[in-house]
């Protein structure tokens, strides 16, 4: 890897964007509004990302049978996800610390780091956009988990503690999927490339743009989604 002080550097804003929504939650409860603005903006730039640095990074190699193993791989785990972890986040009447929930949200983090690595051994320019657009995301989402440990009558300092938790897990999935990524063959590259498409257009169509809808619908939050994405397709070297 050419620079991985990159790595360290721009794969820390997540886990700070994490940790920020999270306070953020704790010291004023945001507006599903305000959450659903974030979510909108969060899908429309990574998938800007997907579109304008990832997918031609694959379709330059065009490998058939290596697209096939490394998609087809992407999907099938983030459905066996979805299929066998789910039911266990949205299990409204566990009492005390909900654990299920937060394992839920630690895979999630796990799967986003392992996908930020993965930017950052395409390249350093796309790494770095997939970070700070997954830093969105994960801004919503530890407003999110903060919210739900709120309702559990968790106290502040253990929720402090649980999502300080979760950033410290995504940073070093980050980390140590980059430093495990790098220097692997051209043809493995674009297996990890098509896992890590599918997997983001699942968090995009499945996740992001699901959890965005829960809330009442106006231009302006459709509008966030193109916003994201536009700002991002006319970045310097987008």
């Amino acid at each position: 890897m050419e620079n991985y002080s990159n790595v360290l550097m721009y794969g820390a804003i997540a886990p700070i964007a994490l940790l920020l929504g999270g306070i953020v939650s704790i010291l004023k409860k945001p507006n599903v509004q305000v959450r659903s603005a974030i979510l909108h903006f969060a899908a429309g730039v990574i998938f800007s990302v997907v579109s304008v640095e990832i997918l031609p990074e694959i379709m330059a190699k065009h490998d058939v049978p290596e697209i096939a193993i490394g998609f087809g791989a992407g999907v099938l785990l983030m459905l066996g996800i979805r299929y066998f972890l789910e039911p266990q986040k949205e299990q409204k009447k566990e009492t005390g610390f909900p654990t299920a929930f937060i394992l839920v949200i630690a895979i999630d983090l796990l799967i986003d780091g392992v996908l930020m690595g993965i930017g950052f051994v395409t390249n350093q320019e796309t790494g770095i956009f997939l970070a700070v657009a997954i830093s969105v995301e994960l801004l919503s989402l530890g407003m999110a988990t903060s919210i739900t440990l709120g309702n559990a009558n968790i106290n502040r300092k253990k929720i402090i503690f649980t999502i300080l938790g979760l950033s410290i897990l995504v940073f070093g999935s980050t980390l140590l999927s980059a430093a495990l990524l790098a220097g692997v063959s051209t043809g493995f590259l674009e297996i990890i490339l098509a896992f890590g498409l599918a997997a983001l257009l699942y968090l995009v169509t499945e996740e992001l743009l699901v959890e965005a809808h829960e809330s009442k619908q106006n231009i302006w939050l459709t509008a966030a989604f193109f916003g994201g994405f536009l700002l991002f397709m006319l970045l310097p070297g987008g």
